[in-house]
């Protein structure tokens, strides 16, 4: 399939390592070409329901580092100090994320497999393509073609 995501300005991808992209990248690859060789309307809506829902990097860093410096908080209570400062250095790398749009905390939750707000949107717009929702996606051609096809529109 040819390049489709290469103009990105998302912090997020352009700070992770490339084969972090690759593996993502390869599965927003797989499941738009699966849509295309399905061409099933109820299940392409059913799956764009399941993107709506997905949590991004920023929403995963959001609520994850917040309840880690809490749960920090609370256990300093009980136990020794430390866990303060754990909890202290969780919001300062949250921090960084906020100031800068990347850090370590971002790359771990990307190792994870999680993607960012602009990898999901490309995706749901890709089945949204497919689906019929726009006029830019030729009908004629195989699946790849229409996959091929769907993810290039839905980068533009």
């Amino acid at each position: 399939m040819e390049s489709w995501n290469q103009t990105s300005t998302d912090a997020v991808r352009a700070h992770a390592p490339s084969t972090v992209n690759r593996r993502i990248d390869a599965h927003v690859e797989s499941c738009v070409r699966y849509m295309a060789e399905q061409g099933d309307r109820a299940e392409m809506s059913r799956y764009l329901d399941k993107l709506e829902h997905e949590w991004d990097v920023h929403r995963t860093l959001v609520v994850g580092v917040p309840a880690v410096a809490l749960a920090g908080l609370l256990l300093s209570r009980k136990a020794n100090s430390g866990w303060r400062v754990f909890g202290g250095v969780a919001l300062a790398l949250l921090l960084q994320h906020g100031l800068t749009g990347f850090g370590p905390l971002s790359a771990l939750v990307r190792a994870m497999g999680v993607r960012s707000r602009r990898e999901i949107d490309l995706e749901k717009f890709a089945i949204k393509a497919l689906r019929g929702d726009f006029e830019r996606i030729p009908s004629d051609g195989g699946p790849l073609a229409r996959a091929n096809a769907a993810l290039v529109a839905a980068q533009s």
